[in-house]
């Protein structure tokens, strides 16, 4: 087993932003408290200074749906280029900001709001992390994956990850 590093306050900010930078969608859970959660690929408008995550959303998706029930998602985000995994938990609110999402805009996002950001449908959601959990490596995927294949030939576990709990 790696190493275990608990991250709190700038650090786990930190750890959001790197790997959400680096991997940029994510699947995002909503109605929690059911079997099955619902959950979508999401990409990452934005990762605020708090740690605090931006999403463009339909209006009329069953995601907004969920939220307006309940609040409560959670985030999971993959990256096996990387070898970097992260799962957040807290509170997602929507929000219809037109400033917000004029700022946020790109022109991918066309692809899903036609209109661009004064579309009708647009809506926002702004996630904030409450806690969470991230799996790494600490010497990049080319180390990792030499010290899993010297592993295997000394008949020894070198495991090169780093994980541990996420607290902005």
């Amino acid at each position: 087993m790696g190493k275990t590093e608990n991250l709190f306050s700038r650090e786990a900010i930190e750890k959001i932003k790197k790997i959400t930078g680096d991997v940029r969608t994510c699947m995002f859970c909503t109605n929690l408290g059911e079997k099955p959660f619902s959950s979508t690929p999401m990409a990452t408008q934005q990762v605020e200074e708090d740690g605090s995550i931006w999403f463009y959303s339909a209006k009329d998706s069953d995601r907004n749906a969920d939220l307006q029930r309940d609040s409560a998602a959670q985030l999971i985000y993959s990256s096996q280029n990387n070898e970097e995994y992260l799962s957040l938990f807290g509170e997602a609110v929507v929000l219809y900001d037109r400033q917000k999402a004029e700022e946020l805009w790109s022109p991918l996002s066309k692809v899903w709001f036609q209109e661009g950001p004064l579309d009708p449908n647009l809506s926002l959601i702004h996630f904030k992390p409450r806690e969470g959990y991230y799996w790494d490596t600490q010497h990049g995927k080319v180390v990792a994956f030499a010290k899993m294949a010297a592993s295997v030939v000394v008949g020894k576990t070198m495991d090169d990850g780093v994980q541990g709990t996420i607290k902005p």
